[in-house]
């Protein structure tokens, strides 16, 4: 089973990417733009380092990495007073043993499985409903603090998102744009580990994968950077996932699984309780008086989230991403498991929608 893991451990005290152009993958089939595509991200990978080279990549050398299975916590940022609607603190439950190593999310270098763990996570998403929180100091006093693709956590940002980051969860076709981000990039202090994903006619490791090669080349240049991408083996488990937990199958109905979909499915592996921040609830949209907020807290003048939501939902023509049913999901897997969502703060109604694929494993198992 893919995801049979027990979700238990804390006591009472919560994006996604933008969608993926299918043209993306299509266009590496051309030789001609192979070529032009690889000179432009060469170039900017190169401008980057350029750039970088004399002061924070000296920085980073200098910095000195710990196993990422044994994240730091900081424990001052917690320390910081009383806040509103605390979540729920991990404590070790006794009589089961858990591995850190997570079999098919492979590092770009030496090819060797992630090896990670953690008793309480806080997975923050892009949302817009973050803007103006003020959790950044609860996110960051979380053991293993997960994000996705170039979101920021800096400058004004910190205060509501927090600045610490465990696990990236990145989209291929995000790439340039995490590239673009070298101050996240090269900040090691952080020991952050990031995690591509994207179809194989990306990310294969023949040569003829244009973002993974492009991969390789950064973690060549900066062979301190944690790069993992999930292996082609187990990319088709998220697509079965999709299917078994909503009945539709992802290629026939269209759909392009989010990012959101990818981190949530690799938190409940790495996580024994989860707190998602931003998240709505899945009938949130559908609300005639809901909170209008942009889609990314750090586009302000972006689309409006619902719009983008509710526009992917009933969109039949083309692949889009399925937000609504993939927070259906989200919320079936938080009766079941330790998931809990905050701001907005909503908790899922006691009757399963549907039947989940993931069943709890027993403590003794």
């Amino acid at each position: 089973m893919l995801f049979g893991v027990n979700r238990h451990g804390c006591d009472d005290f919560s994006n996604v990417n933008a969608p993926a152009s299918k043209s993306l993958c299509k266009v590496y089939n051309f030789t001609e733009d192979i070529h032009k595509m690889k000179a432009q991200v060469r170039h900017g990978v190169i401008v980057i380092i350029v750039i970088t080279m004399g002061t924070s990549l000296i920085v980073v050398y200098n910095n000195s990495f710990t196993d990422t299975s044994g994240t730091a916590y900081h424990a001052d940022a917690a320390a910081t007073g009383p806040l509103m609607d605390k979540p729920r603190k991990a404590q070790p439950k006794p009589g089961r043993a858990r591995s850190s190593i997570l079999q098919g999310y492979t590092g770009v270098i030496d090819q060797k499985p992630l090896r990670m763990h953690c008793n309480c996570c806080a997975l923050v998403t892009s949302s817009g409903h973050l803007t103006g929180s003020n959790r950044g100091d609860e996110i960051d006093s979380t053991e293993c603090v997960i994000r996705m693709n170039d979101a920021p956590t800096g400058g004004s940002f910190q205060r509501d998102v927090g600045q610490r980051t465990s696990l990236r969860v990145i989209a291929h076709s995000s790439l340039q744009r995490v590239l673009r981000s070298r101050q996240e990039l090269l900040n090691a202090s952080q020991d952050s580990v990031f995690l591509f994903w994207g179809p194989s006619s990306c990310m294969r490791r023949d040569g003829k994968g244009l973002v993974f090669n492009n991969l390789r080349m950064v973690n060549q240049l900066l062979p301190k950077l944690k790069v993992y991408v999930i292996s082609q083996l187990k990319m088709p488990q998220f697509d079965e996932l999709f299917k078994k937990e909503t009945g539709k199958d992802r290629k026939t109905s269209n759909s392009w699984l989010s990012t959101g979909w990818f981190t949530m499915a690799i938190a409940l592996e790495l996580c024994d309780t989860i707190n998602v921040y931003g998240m709505v609830a899945p009938d949130f949209c559908r609300a005639p008086s809901h909170l209008s907020v942009p889609y990314h807290y750090y586009e302000p003048s972006g689309p409006d989230e619902c719009a983008m939501y509710l526009s992917h939902e009933r969109n039949q023509r083309g692949s889009h991403h399925r937000f609504i049913t993939e927070k259906t999901v989200f919320a079936n897997w938080a009766r079941m498991f330790d998931i809990h969502f905050y701001q907005p703060d909503w908790t899922p109604s006691s009757t399963l929608n549907g039947n989940s694929s993931l069943t709890p494993a027993s403590d003794g198992s």
